[in-house]
């Protein structure tokens, strides 16, 4: 349901299998989407406008929101 820009909500599956999903904008700050892909990784983006991915494989990368220092990565 369609509650205004900032709750919006859509997902589904692409072409290639893999799930994406968006809420508000889709883009920060303000909005937020996430992709699970068929190979097992999967990114968000948060409505601060931080990000995390993760490879399925044993990495993984969080960035914080701008203005606030480094990311940071582990293996």
């Amino acid at each position: 349901m369609n509650r205004g820009s900032n709750n919006a909500h859509s997902y589904g599956n692409n072409s290639q299998g893999n799930h994406w999903c968006t809420r508000g904008s889709s883009t920060a700050p303000g909005g937020a989407y996430h992709y699970s892909n068929s190979d097992g990784s999967y990114y968000y983006q948060n409505s601060n406008g931080s990000t995390y991915y993760n490879s399925g494989n044993g990495y993984s990368r969080y960035t914080p929101p701008a203005g606030n220092g480094g990311g940071k990565s582990s293996r």
